[in-house]
Formats: C-alpha cells, sequence, structure tokens
C-alpha cells in the first residue's frame, strides 16, 4: 500500500514546518526557565511573552488574559471548576450541552457528585442548542453557560453571538471550548461577549500537549493547577516553552490565512458530500448543512458497523474516524449522534471525514472511488442489509 490520505484533522493535523523551525532553538539554545531572572531566563521569558501576543491578537483579547495549558482539556477543566468553585456562594447552577466534549461533560459530571446542579441542553436534528431553551433554563442560582463553538464530531457550529448576548444580558459567565473552532473560524471574543474560550495548538497545525485558556479580566475564577507562580500565578508549573512558541506560530499562520484556507476546504467538502450522496444508497449526512465547520463532513451508512468501515479503509491508506465509539472499547455509539435522534443501530454506521490543507481534489477522487466498493462489501455482509434487498426493509 504506497497511497496514504489523512481525513482526520479534527482528532489532530501535523506540526507546520514554519512552526518547527520556530521552535527547535528553544530546546537547546534558549532553553531558560522562564521564571529565572538572568540572561538565559529573560530569552525565555520574551518567547512566551511574544507567543502570549499572537495568541492574544487572534481572539482581540488582551494578552494579561491568555493562560497557556497543556492543553484544551486542562482548559476546559480549569474554565467549569474554576468559575464554579469561585462563584458558588452566587450560585451551584451550570448550563451546558448534550453533545459537548468528554472534557466538559465528565467534568460537568463531578461537579454534580460535589453538589452543583447542570442542565444539558438538547439539541435539534442539526445538533444546534435553542436559544430558547437556553433563556428557559437560567435561574437565580445559574454562574456559568458552557456552550462549545463548533462540534467535533458533525462539525455544527452554535449559535455564539446570540449566547453571549444572553450570558451578559443575564450577568452570567459564558465559556466556550473552541478547540474544533481556533483556526477554522474568525473569533473575537470581545463582539461576542465571551469571558473564557478553551484552544489546543494541534487542532490548528501545532504541536501536541500545549493549549490555553482565554480568562476575561475581571473574570472570578480559581486556579485548578497549584504550586508555583508561573503564568501569574495562575497557572503552576514550568511553562512549556517550546510547546508555546509553537503555538503562538501556528495560531498566527492559521489566522493569517483563514479565508483562503476555509474557501478551499469547502469545496473539496462539497465535492466530497455530493459525491458520496450521489454513489452510496441508504446514506444520511450529519450535521448542519450550512452552519458547519469547512472540512467536516459527517456521515451514516445504514446496515454497516463504523469499525469496519476505518479498517477497510485504513487498508486502502486512508485514515478517518468513526462516530462510533467502539473503538475505544465501549459498546456504546456516539453521544452526539444518539442526541441529534439517530437510533443506535444507524449512530454505529459512521464515518467522520475531516479535511486539511494538504488534502487535494484526487484525494477526494480516490475516496469516492474505493468508499463505495468497501460500503457495499460490508452491507452484502449484513443480515440486515440482505432484508431491504429482499424488499422488507
Amino acid at each position: 500500500m504506497n497511497k496514504r490520505i489523512y481525513l482526520d484533522h479534527s482528532a489532530t493535523t501535523y506540526t507546520k514546518p514554519e512552526v518547527l523551525e520556530e521552535m527547535l532553538p528553544v530546546f537547546n539554545e534558549y532553553f531558560g526557565n522562564p521564571s529565572s531572572i538572568y540572561s538565559y531566563g529573560r530569552e525565555a521569558k520574551r518567547l512566551v511573552d511574544k507567543a502570549r501576543d499572537r495568541v492574544a491578537k487572534a481572539l482581540n483579547a488582551l494578552p494579561e488574559e491568555i493562560f497557556f495549558t497543556a492543553g484544551g482539556s486542562e482548559a476546559d477543566n480549569w474554565a467549569l471548576r474554576g468559575v464554579a468553585y469561585a462563584n458558588k456562594e452566587r450560585g451551584n447552577h451550570i448550563i451546558t450541552s448534550k453533545i459537548e466534549h468528554h472534557a466538559i461533560l465528565h467534568t460537568c459530571q463531578q461537579l454534580e457528585k460535589e453538589g452543583f446542579k447542570v442542565t444539558y441542553l438538547p439539541v435539534d436534528k442539526y445538533g444546534m442548542v435553542s436559544l430558547e431553551d437556553l433563556k428557559n433554563s437560567i435561574t437565580d442560582e445559574t454562574i456559568l453557560i458552557s456552550i462549545m463553538y463548533a462540534n467535533n464530531e458533525i462539525g455544527t457550529i452554535q449559535p455564539i453571538d446570540e449566547i453571549g448576548k444572553i450570558a451578559k444580558e443575564s450577568k452570567i459567565y459564558f465559556h466556550t471550548d473552541a478547540v474544533q473552532a481556533v483556526g477554522n473560524i474568525k473569533i473575537d471574543v470581545k463582539e461576542q461577549n465571551i469571558d473564557l474560550l478553551s484552544l489546543s495548538a494541534h487542532k490548528f497545525y501545532g504541536p501536541k500537549g500545549v493549549g490555553a485558556l482565554y480568562i476575561k479580566k475581571g473574570t472570578r475564577i480559581t486556579n485548578l493547577i497549584t504550586g508555583g507562580g508561573q503564568e501569574r500565578g495562575r497557572r503552576a508549573g514550568t511553562e512549556n516553552v517550546p510547546g508555546i512558541v509553537g503555538l503562538g506560530k501556528a495560531i498566527e499562520l492559521a489566522t493569517e490565512n483563514i479565508d483562503s484556507y476555509n474557501e478551499k476546504l469547502l469545496k473539496l467538502r462539497t465535492k466530497l458530500i455530493n459525491g458520496i450522496m450521489e454513489r452510496i444508497p441508504y446514506t444520511l449526512v450529519n450535521g448542519h448543512p450550512e452552519k458547519r465547520l469547512p472540512g467536516n463532513a459527517n456521515f451514516c451508512f445504514k446496515y454497516i458497523e463504523g469499525e469496519s468501515l476505518l479498517l477497510n479503509l485504513d487498508m486502502k491508506g486512508i485514515a478517518a474516524s468513526s462516530g462510533s465509539a467502539c473503538t475505544s472499547g465501549s459498546l456504546d455509539p456516539s453521544h452526539v449522534l444518539l442526541a441529534i435522534g439517530l437510533p443506535h443501530e444507524i449512530a454505529h454506521g459512521s464515518l467522520r471525514l475531516t479535511l486539511g490543507e494538504e488534502n487535494t481534489e484526487e484525494d477526494i477522487d480516490y475516496v469516492l472511488e474505493v468508499l463505495p466498493e468497501i460500503v457495499q462489501r460490508l452491507r452484502d455482509m449484513s443480515p440486515l442489509y440482505e432484508k431491504v434487498k429482499g424488499g422488507n426493509q
């Protein structure tokens, strides 16, 4: 197998050469601890400050509102736990949605065990939350609304502007998990009334193991990690300077070229979705038809199982992912697909193809060539499909 096509950019991206080029000297030349007061430390601190400026510019935030973390999950945990603990005398109610990343859902479940109340908003068939449901869920005890910017599985983009206005009018903190959005969508935390925002470098061609949490100035929040006085006393632990430098360069590149990048992805995605729907019957497209990430295409193929589909695609050199959680040792299908109303047997046959800047039209042509054959072969082994062919659907 010589051909290899990567179509799982929502899982992770490669690190761009320009990003790696800026990171390399930090490992051996500018290796100082940013907390040290001598020249080695000052050099490292200068690089961290430069990266902080770059992240702030990308979000229209202030540099002092950016705090570096080990990734998106830590940022999500910090936002939820930090606001909950710091504001519990004001109230104990949090609002989120049923389709959040597990970094949000599992943290909320843990907070419930500690006495906090959580409302999990339902979504419609496209994965969109209802603004009316949100308004009706607000109580005098509500201290935080946490709604993801764009869904990692089906790509649906939430009405962040409107949610921000509702939160501001109600004097409630608003956090958004923007891990999938940064680098794909123009974000303005001031204009959108966002109080906290999570991001992760490896989703926009930066290194793994580094992220950031934007915390609006004046937000009441406790620390998640205690120890030393790093990150202006808010996040203990010696800074991952190479990773932070890489994050800064990656977010600068991603936001500078966002329009042309999106235009390319949208063209490829349209060809991919139209081609699959034309060639493969009994197929559903999941997510909002328009308000979705430009590179996201999510399907459910009836009468097959997602894990088998992934393995067959891998043998053809195509890397993709499934909404079915069976690949992680669970028999349950994706909580996102169940939340949009799909039955278990259909949700198990899901496929997520997420595009990136190195993908080409030739890649799409190859997928459209091999995927219908794979789906048909798997269906031919399915007893359910036999009934369909026999007219007993």
